[in-house]
């Protein structure tokens, strides 16, 4: 879930306080089968959830200020994380051998589905981005070319409805035929849902497209794919081929897990703890956006039990985002919650 006005927030780094437990080598991960991939999804799933917006892209235009701090500090095995393709950028970055992303909308998962067809389809950025925004590919572009290149040229291009539903077809085979997985008929129209849109708005698509265009100001998804980490770094998952290639290859392995689930839940997060447990691996880094303040009480309580319950080390860390009014994205402040909370925040340039 990601905040509605997004002019002014800051990223910080939080402590995942619990028990230790020991690193193993880094050492590949080895590919999850496709039966076990979808088990995973079902089995580890819960009930699905609404959400007040329809997060089709992310709306955190700072999101990559923190990663250069992450990169140093985090030791582990696993990445956890909440919505749609800011996701990738953070997996890409970190290298986790596995990846869990959570939310309580079940769209979310069949979106990230759908990521997952056109990752397994497209052979380079050029023609992923090609599939995803349904545009006949441009002149001109390469291997080489930067992500301001690529989103220029396509901007230039119209929604292609043959495309769109070619792509549609390929993707849902790709899912239903080639892995086996069980899609409902629900399930197809929502994917098709989010392709059309994605189509309709092209590269300029932004998160009030869908929800609120007269109110809200969000970058649009070729300014998130070219943004920068502050220093001059782009780390999104678009970059370069080599970024694309590795999260391609996640996809190409089942390693990118997609689940729904309630952060408050008592299935989900704690089915995954249990699973990396069993498998002795540990949570690298947990992606939790702002979540936290669309739960009350009861249902903090409830998720900072979940956390407490992953297996971790002292190198894993929390992300998450904290309001304009206590922080920057220039300069992330050093304070910590309540007493009992489980989540000390630490700054950036702490790290």
């Amino acid at each position: 879930m990601v905040k509605i006005r997004i002019a002014a927030v800051g990223i910080v780094i939080c402590l995942l306080l619990g028990t230790f437990v020991p690193l193993r080598g880094q050492d590949p991960a080895p590919a999850i089968g496709d039966s076990a991939f979808w088990e995973m999804i079902t089995g580890f799933s819960e009930e699905g959830g609404t959400f007040r917006y329809e997060n089709l892209l992310s709306n955190e235009s700072s999101y990559q200020r923190i990663i250069p701090s992450l990169k140093r500090v985090v030791r582990g095995d696993a990445y956890i994380g909440v919505g749609p393709e800011q996701n990738f950028t953070y997996i890409a970055a970190i290298e986790p051998k596995i990846s869990f992303i959570v939310d309580i909308r079940r769209q979310n998962m069949l979106e990230l589905l759908m990521y997952k067809g056109l990752f397994e389809l497209s052979n380079g950025r050029i023609d992923f981005v090609s599939r995803l925004f349904s545009r006949q590919r441009p002149e001109g572009l390469n291997a080489g070319s930067s992500p301001e290149e690529i989103f220029q040229s396509y901007s230039a291009e119209t929604c292609s409805r043959q495309l769109l539903d070619h792509t549609l077809h390929k993707v849902t085979d790709r899912l239903t035929v080639y892995h086996g997985f069980s899609l409902t008929e629900d399930d197809r129209k929502t994917i098709r849902h989010v392709l059309e849109t994605f189509c309709t708005a092209g590269p300029q698509i932004d998160y009030g497209f869908v929800n609120a265009p007269s109110t809200l100001t969000a970058p649009n998804y070729a300014e998130l794919m070219s943004a920068t980490d502050g220093r001059g770094q782009n780390w999104s998952y678009l970059a370069d081929e080599e970024t694309f290639d590795r999260i391609r290859n996640m996809q190409l392995s089942n390693l990118i897990v997609p689940l729904v689930g309630n952060f408050a839940g008592k299935k989900t997060i704690r089915s995954v703890g249990q699973y990396l447990k069993m498998n002795k691996l540990t949570v690298s880094a947990f992606y939790i956006s702002n979540v936290e303040q669309y739960l009350n009480e009861a249902q903090k309580t409830a998720f900072r039990s979940n956390v407490a319950s992953l297996p971790i080390t002292r190198s894993s860390r929390l992300v998450r985002f904290t309001p304009p009014e206590s922080t920057t994205m220039s300069s992330l402040s050093l304070f910590a919650l309540e007493s009992n909370s489980l989540f000390h925040l630490l700054s950036a340039g702490d790290r």
